[in-house]
């Protein structure tokens, strides 16, 4: 079996972000990492090439291994910033009705700029992902 790509390493986050972001990304990644910081209590960590992670969680493989991944983060992807997260349920479907200009995937918020986003929904939006991560893997997910 192939071993996961996306994991922990001791790459530089600010490297990761000056090589990726355009001006204003940078400046919003930055921002990110306060946000994500500040709500998880986490540093920062790559994870992987691309994904400023905070936090992680075990969770089972159908193989019966464990898998891991960051509770929560971000990355840069082309002229769009994404954030890691689970949007489910009707508390955190009203927060999206009220965060601003974003799209939303399977566990990824899409945006262009932080300024389009209400950012105290933003960090409600993450807090409650995370009370569903540790509900769902455990409250110790977290390492």
């Amino acid at each position: 079996m192939a071993e996961a790509k996306t994991r922990p390493s001791d790459s530089s986050v600010q490297d990761y972000l000056a090589s990726r972001a355009s001006g204003e990304q940078l400046a919003d990644g930055k921002a990110l990492v306060a946000l994500l910081q500040r709500v998880t209590g986490e540093r920062p960590r790559m994870w992987g090439p691309s994904i400023v992670g905070f936090g992680s969680y075990r969770y089972p493989l159908a193989s019966g291994k464990l898998g891991e991944s960051c509770a929560t983060g971000f990355a840069v992807r082309g002229k769009e910033l994404v954030v890691y997260l689970v949007a489910e349920g009707p508390d955190q479907r009203a927060l999206l009705a009220r965060l601003g200009k974003h799209k939303l995937g399977k566990a990824c918020l899409y945006f262009k700029r932080l300024a389009d986003l209400d950012l105290k929904v933003l960090e409600k939006l993450v807090a409650g992902s995370l009370a569903e991560v540790r509900r769902r893997h455990g409250k110790d997910s977290s390492r």
